[in-house]
């Protein structure tokens, strides 16, 4: 790790160091009180959205290691879930005399320069694996480890995150759960809900200024964007709410409906932070982008990290799902 770290990443490291310290909590999904992690994780984005994906990712971590049957999380350390499958070369695992080693290139690995382990997907001669790594000891030059990959994060909106491409030569690996098994647990689609949250809370925090403006003087056109504004909100938190309370009564997603859920969640919230982001915009101008950096900055992360929904990919996977049932074990 570094000495120094950047804002976002200083505040994720004292935010996981508190949950292991016990000084704060965030249950896991499934486990009774769903809300309150959902509610953690829009707080963490409302303050900042580059520190709420860092989080989100040791959070999913912790989550995904429980779910597995892995090695949990211990203090000091800082866990990624580098799982992105985008085309192209990405990392393959081989199984040698001394354990599973991992080679090739992971893009968008959020948190590259402060975790200290990762989750990480690999394609195996047997299918498609998730594995711990150790990520965080130094790496000698052209030798074994993980290093990221200079130039490969040139982002504005969530330059924070911190997630570059990252090589991987030769790099120890121990297998968490089977083959498929990150994707085919109830706690991949829980998940999901748990980005969602963190999407909601970007979007609250985009609209402080438009709420602000309306709150200092009357505008029948401000006050129209606050009302819609406000409607989308309340309806995405209660389906966050609802989702919550679906999970808790199924962890196991016994009901099959895990996926659905997650399908329907994801498409309301980026459909939110998009009519947010632009409502925002019309009602408040050039102003709050040009001279409110927190706003500004909180408006080119949310329109970055809302791109994990995959657009009319992920509403062609819903509309397949609800018309013929196509996917429904994923």
């Amino acid at each position: 790790m570094h000495d120094v770290l950047p804002p976002p990443a200083e505040a994720f490291v004292r935010y996981a160091d508190a949950l292991a310290d016990g000084k704060v909590d965030c249950p896991l999904p499934g486990g009774g009180n769903t809300a309150a992690r959902f509610e953690a994780l829009a707080g963490l984005a409302r303050e900042d959205l580059c520190t709420a994906r860092l989080a989100e990712g040791h959070l999913d971590a912790v989550a995904i290691l429980a779910e597995l049957a892995g090695e949990p999380v211990r203090p000091g350390e800082y866990w990624g879930v580098w799982a992105a499958e985008p085309p192209g070369s990405g990392l393959t695992a081989t199984r040698t005399a001394d354990g599973w080693v991992l080679d090739g290139v992971k893009q968008y690995c959020s948190g590259a320069h402060v975790c200290t382990h990762a989750l990480v997907t690999a394609l195996a001669d047997d299918g498609r694996r998730l594995f711990a790594v150790r990520t965080g000891d130094p790496a000698p030059e052209d030798g074994p480890g993980c290093r990221p990959v200079p130039g490969t994060w040139q982002a504005v909106g969530m330059a924070g995150s911190d997630s570059p491409d990252v090589r991987f030569t030769a790099v120890p690996a121990t297998p968490v759960g089977g083959v498929e098994a990150y994707l085919r647990r109830p706690g991949f689609h829980h998940g999901g809900v748990g980005v969602a949250a963190c999407w909601y809370g970007g979007a609250q925090a985009v609209a402080r200024v438009l709420f602000e403006r309306a709150g200092r003087r009357a505008d029948p056109f401000t006050d129209a964007h606050a009302g819609a504004v406000d409607l989308r909100l309340h309806t995405a938190g209660a389906a966050l709410a609802r989702a919550a309370e679906e999970i808790d009564a199924d962890p196991l997603d016994k009901a099959g409906t895990a996926g659905l859920r997650a399908l329907r969640v994801r498409a309301l919230l980026a459909d939110t932070c998009a009519e947010v982001l632009d409502r925002v915009g019309r009602a408040t101008g050039a102003g709050p982008l040009c001279h409110d950096e927190r706003h500004a900055r909180a408006t080119a992360d949310l329109a970055v990290y809302v791109r994990q929904h995959h657009a009319e990919r992920d509403l062609a996977a819903l509309g397949a799902l609800v018309s013929r049932g196509d996917g429904a074990d994923r």
